[in-house]
């Protein structure tokens, strides 16, 4: 999907907005849909923060961790920064992307009409309120996020095909589309939380617009 086939209205930045956070599922990522996916948030001009996921980098720690024996607090650790690295691949991709990692850089991204995009290690690696354990990943940190940023909504992005309008969160841990964790951080949260997957590049792109939420509540 080219940005250029947008409406002129998901270009408008509502400068008033809460912000809106994305994750974008380490597959995405390494996938040929990435170009589309970036071009529908960048068409909503501003407001929006991009949490990366660790993707093969993240999966590199967890077979390297299985082979030398280390910990699960260093294994979370090198997965933050596996993130970090992808979150400057991702930002690299496009101009009107910038990485940040604290609440005050993030929140002063978007303030400057930039899309931010997440490195989480300086934020998260020495806190003790956030669980060490392949249990908690990216998707559930992405929730963590919205919270500390008053989000408007969380928007998690994967590589599966979405059937239904309203998904369990329970269920989708099962199913290993979500982490572990991930339904405990929701109830926790309380951040509205919506699933997409492949072909809701225009769902997203008119959700981030004003219009209606995309893709599937998980509830």
């Amino acid at each position: 999907m080219e940005a250029s086939a947008l409406t002129k209205a998901s270009r408008v930045a509502r400068t008033d907005a809460r912000p809106v956070v994305v994750k974008l599922g380490g597959s995405v990522i390494r996938s040929p849909a990435l170009a589309g996916w970036l071009d529908a948030i960048v068409a909503r001009g501003a407001r929006v923060v991009i949490v990366p996921g660790g993707g093969a980098l993240a999966d590199e720690v967890r077979s390297c961790q299985h082979q030398l024996g280390f910990g699960d607090a260093s294994a979370h650790r090198m997965a933050l920064l596996a993130m970090d690295q992808l979150a400057w691949a991702v930002a690299g991709m496009r101009q009107e992307l910038e990485v940040g990692a604290t609440e005050d850089e993030l929140r002063a991204i978007i303030e400057h009409g930039r899309i931010a995009v997440w490195a989480p290690y300086a934020l998260i690696s020495s806190r003790t309120d956030i669980e060490e354990s392949w249990r908690l990943t990216s998707d559930s940190l992405a929730l963590w996020l919205a919270r500390k940023l008053d989000a408007e909504s969380c928007y998690l992005i994967k590589s599966v095909v979405r059937q239904h309008a309203r998904l369990g969160a329970r269920s989708l841990a099962a199913e290993g589309v979500v982490d572990e964790a991930f339904p405990a951080m929701l109830a926790e949260t309380g951040v509205n939380a919506w699933l997409l997957g492949r072909g809701d590049e225009e769902a997203l792109a008119a959700s981030l617009a004003g219009n209606a939420p995309a893709g599937a509540l998980i509830e």
